[in-house]
């Protein structure tokens, strides 16, 4: 018997999905399904739940899972011609055993790798060949970092765009004691007004009735401040413009 820490399990999940749980020192975690790719726990210090998973999500295939991180890819809303979030949530991704250099801190042991790549069923709706790679890792305190990387296997070097995001459903207490800090002064699409283009005013977003916003070329860093439970998530990002 070995009294190292086991920072990566792979086991099953809800109805037999696979999944990946990774863990770090003072009881913090992550749980990751392969189905959707999709992180679908994350755990601080305290054994507290940061992500929110419905009640009522059903974790049976092709259902999308409702919570936690869904990868939406190629496709957000509806902005094409697939289902509304494209369809890498509806996906089983495999886990990539030999994944490429990453810029991840390599002091994270608590980290998996997992790809998704072309079907000749997918190349019927979308005619492109392609592999998407996706790194969760687990830092030594507590920190959720996802990498992504989107590349072109395409034979005959046609090009093809793209839209990705991480729709990330964040636990919070009280709605209207949160406020999200960082987005000020800048530019956003209302899509409960059709995507018209605004400039935001407030020094801070808060939430007294249905927001549905994307705010424009945002900071590398954003604020979610929940009040009621004094506690604050931090966002850094780096190559996804928009929130």
């Amino acid at each position: 018997m070995s009294s190292e820490k086991v920072h990566v399990e792979h086991c099953k999940g809800v109805n037999g999905l696979d999944k990946v749980i990774l863990r770090e020192i003072r009881r913090c975690s992550a749980e990751v399904y392969l189905y959707g790719g999709q992180v679908t726990s994350w755990k601080n210090a305290h054994g507290e739940e940061l992500l929110f998973v419905s009640s009522k999500a059903s974790f049976r295939p092709p259902r999308a899972i409702r919570g936690g991180i869904p990868i939406c890819f190629p496709q957000l809303k509806s902005t094409g011609s697939l289902e509304q979030y494209g369809f890498a949530r509806n996906r089983i991704w495999s886990i990539d055993l030999d994944p490429p250099p990453s810029p991840s801190d390599i002091s994270h042991k608590a980290f998996v790798d997992l790809i998704l790549t072309h079907s000749e069923e997918d190349m019927k709706i979308w005619p492109h060949r392609y592999d998407c790679r996706l790194r969760v890792a687990l830092g030594p305190t507590g920190d959720l970092m996802l990498t992504s990387r989107i590349r072109n296997t395409n034979t005959d070097g046609k090009s093809f765009t793209f839209r990705f995001a991480y729709q990330t459903y964040f636990f919070v207490t009280d709605i209207s004691e949160v406020r999200v800090e960082g987005l000020e002064t800048l530019d956003y699409l209302d899509n409960l007004k059709n995507g018209e283009r605004f400039t935001e005013q407030e020094d801070a977003i808060t939430f007294e009735s249905e927001v549905d916003k994307v705010y424009l070329s945002t900071p590398t860093k954003i604020a979610i401040l929940d009040h009621e439970r004094k506690r604050t998530f931090e966002l850094r990002k780096d190559g996804l413009p928009d929130a």
